[in-house]
């Protein structure tokens, strides 16, 4: 294998396609350039390292960055905050995610995210109703990145009122997490940072008002909490609903856009849907395998010394796990360069695993379910202006920047 192949996989050239890249990586499992990552690439030695209580996903046991080309900075913006339950091992990871999931899903709320459905519709249903001139659509900008924004906003209780100030924000720190080559970085970071204050104090006053007056929104029930163990401060309050804004908003976008991208390179599909809705269901997990939104996970670390495939690890030193190298892995997947939403086993690692497997996993699945049903449903013969579309620059959160089509109608909802 050449030493330059984290290079390649980082190189914008192969946004479009990584696969190859990832099937010769698989070539050398554990593969290390000797001063680089430790970067992982078969599902089961994925999938083990994923539940192994020895790797830690906190930045401070992480000994040195050296040659880690995705080595994460602080930045002033994200050090006044905590870091989020996502980047912290048990107990606090444990304490913090226990509490944000006590009013999000079962067994305490096990209601609340199939009770968003009629807003789900609504929201999908508006945005299709708005996409104007059939023959030039932006699925991106004008469909996938405003309808998890807009999810969000009333799952933490935004007022509606509000929604358009958190569609701003949210454009905002995506882009810092995908910057543009060609922008001054400074303005960048200057603009980064004044929407991450902002958006910290409008979450702040909407906290204290909520802790006055509480509702029955998922921020009202964080603010107040159950009890004096089951209790945020406002700064990991703070700190969570940034995470349920943008790692929410982010990976729904690439799994709508990837999605259908997928769909219109694959027309019987796309015509199997709109006649079986029901199809949704699998073919979303077909998806999360196929072209996971998220496509490594660069920030392990272990915590001793460990052997994966004959490879000792040291303690300390930066691993990267490739899920989207996993999904494709065959020895775990009959033909998994084959898209096929009929695949009866689809075990994927599209949404981690492990304690830190998605959280929002539940509602991210609805939302591309509900969202490519009625795409294909009310899109009349749609077509791709452009294959492939201009990616991202980001390898790790990896999807179209923009998805032009065309078709020859919107049907009515």
């Amino acid at each position: 294998m050449k030493q330059g192949i984290l290079s390649d996989i980082l190189d914008y050239a192969n946004r479009a396609n990584p696969y190859p890249l990832y099937e010769e990586l698989r070539k050398t499992p554990v593969f290390h350039d000797g001063e680089g990552p430790y970067v992982i690439s078969t599902y089961y030695d994925i999938q083990s390292l994923l539940h192994d209580p020895r790797l830690s996903s906190e930045a401070r046991n992480l000994a040195a960055s050296a040659g880690d080309p995705l080595a994460e900075g602080e930045d002033e913006g994200a050090a006044a905050l905590p870091p989020s339950f996502l980047k912290l091992d048990p107990p606090e990871h444990d304490r913090l995610r226990r509490m944000t999931n006590r009013p999000f899903g079962p067994p305490h709320s096990p209601h609340r995210i199939d009770d968003m459905r009629e807003d789900l519709h609504g929201i999908v249903g508006n945005l299709i109703d708005n996409l104007g001139d059939p023959g030039n659509i932006d699925l991106v900008d004008q469909f996938a990145y405003p309808f998890p924004v807009t999810m969000i906003c009333r799952l933490l209780g935004v007022p509606r009122e509000d929604e358009p100030r958190f569609h701003v924000w949210a454009d905002t720190l995506a882009a810092s997490l995908d910057p543009d080559p060609g922008a001054d970085p400074k303005e960048r970071d200057k603009t980064t940072h004044d929407a991450r204050m902002e958006l910290g104090m409008y979450l702040a006053g909407l906290i204290e008002e909520r802790r006055k007056n509480p509702g029955e929104d998922m921020l009202s029930q964080l603010a107040v909490g159950h009890g004096q163990d089951e209790t945020m401060s406002t700064m990991e309050l703070l700190s969570t609903a940034a995470l349920l804004l943008i790692a929410g908003h982010e990976t729904t976008v690439n799994l709508i856009t990837n999605g259908m991208l997928t769909l219109l390179r694959n027309p019987d599909v796309l015509r199997q849907l709109r006649e079986t809705p029901g199809l949704a269901v699998p073919m979303v997990e077909e998806l999360l395998r196929f072209e996971p939104p998220v496509q490594l996970l660069p920030q392990r670390t272990p915590l001793v010394d460990i052997e994966v495939r004959g490879v000792t690890i040291p303690k300390g030193s930066s691993m990267w796990l490739v899920l989207a190298s996993g999904n494709r892995d065959p020895n775990r997947f009959e033909n998994p360069d084959r898209f096929d939403p009929y695949r009866k086993d689809i075990q994927h690692l599209g949404l981690g695993s492990g304690i830190h497997s998605c959280f929002g996993a539940p509602l991210a699945r609805l939302e591309a379910q509900l969202a490519l049903t009625e795409l294909a449903r009310r899109l009349e013969n749609p077509r791709l202006i452009e294959d492939p579309p201009p990616y991202r620059q980001n390898a790790v959160l990896r999807g179209p920047r923009h998805l032009r089509i065309t078709c020859d109608g919107v049907r009515p909802a």
